[in-house]
């Protein structure tokens, strides 16, 4: 019954890697994410339910649009097998089975998932875009608050003064991004990333964080001396999306804590 319970939770995870494909796309663009129908971006065709089936309708179309026949993005099912995989071992890292779902431990899985879609919307649009869109800080300021809610409520060693404290850095820093006018958007970047951190402490002890940071810059490190080696004596685009790299860090370092709990 428990491998029942993890294939149902894979295939969520692939449906909302199929979300959160679509939301990378149209947030930057100011579009509807929850109304309006799903669509092939070259042609405009609405889809069917058969082109939109996590995974599957990729294989059977052979990643061409049914409609125009363009050719569609491999990161569309690589999202979705990650989000799924994600999934998973979020709940083998929290030991979600028949008799825990319906514990405090399915409300720290439903926050855990609040926490994936943030990463992965992050990631999606500061890899396709070089920005963090203030919608999703704001997305991930509020699951962020609900996490500390149910922290409060649940540990007796919950160190309230500690997050007053992150709340006024991240107040501080959302009043200066946003009196930040357009010819500082480099500045405006840098502080929104800030305020990611901050965000993702809230999920984490500190010590977890300074990881994130020091994977995330190991990973842009190895990644730029790559570049300049490949692209030796060219000019090539260097504007790195470090918070996607942040993001992808912190999902290191979770999976690092969660194999240790399970060794353990």
């Amino acid at each position: 019954m428990e491998a029942i319970l993890y294939i149902l939770i894979f295939i969520m995870g692939t449906v909302f890697g199929s979300f959160l494909t679509l939301a990378t796309y149209r947030i930057p663009l100011n579009q509807d994410i929850l109304y309006k129908h799903s669509y092939c971006p070259k042609c405009n065709h609405k889809l069917g339910f058969i082109d939109m089936i996590p995974i599957l309708s990729y294989a059977f179309l052979k990643g061409k649009c049914r409609y125009c026949k363009t050719k569609i993005s491999i990161r569309y099912p690589l999202i979705e097998v990650l989000c799924g995989i994600s999934f998973i071992g979020l709940a083998l890292g929290l030991g979600i089975n028949l008799n825990t779902i319906y514990t405090l431990k399915g409300i720290e899985f439903c926050l855990g998932v609040l926490l994936i879609v943030f990463l992965f919307l992050i990631s999606g649009i500061d890899i396709e875009h070089k920005k963090i869109h203030k919608g999703v800080l704001i997305y991930g300021i509020l699951i962020s608050s609900l996490n500390i809610i149910y922290q409060y409520f649940t540990y007796q060693n919950f160190n309230i003064n500690r997050i007053i404290i992150y709340l006024c850095i991240i107040a501080g820093l959302t009043i200066v991004s946003t009196l930040t006018i357009k010819k500082k958007a480099k500045s405006d970047y840098w502080i929104s990333t800030i305020i990611l951190c901050i965000i993702l402490n809230f999920f984490c002890q500190e010590i977890a964080t300074i990881l994130t940071i020091i994977f995330a810059l190991l990973i842009i490190s190895i990644k730029s001396l790559i570049n300049k080696i490949l692209n030796k004596g060219k000019k090539y685009n260097n504007k790195i999306p470090i918070a996607s790299y942040i993001c992808i860090s912190n999902v290191i370092v979770w999976i690092t804590i969660f194999l240790s709990q399970i060794g353990g």
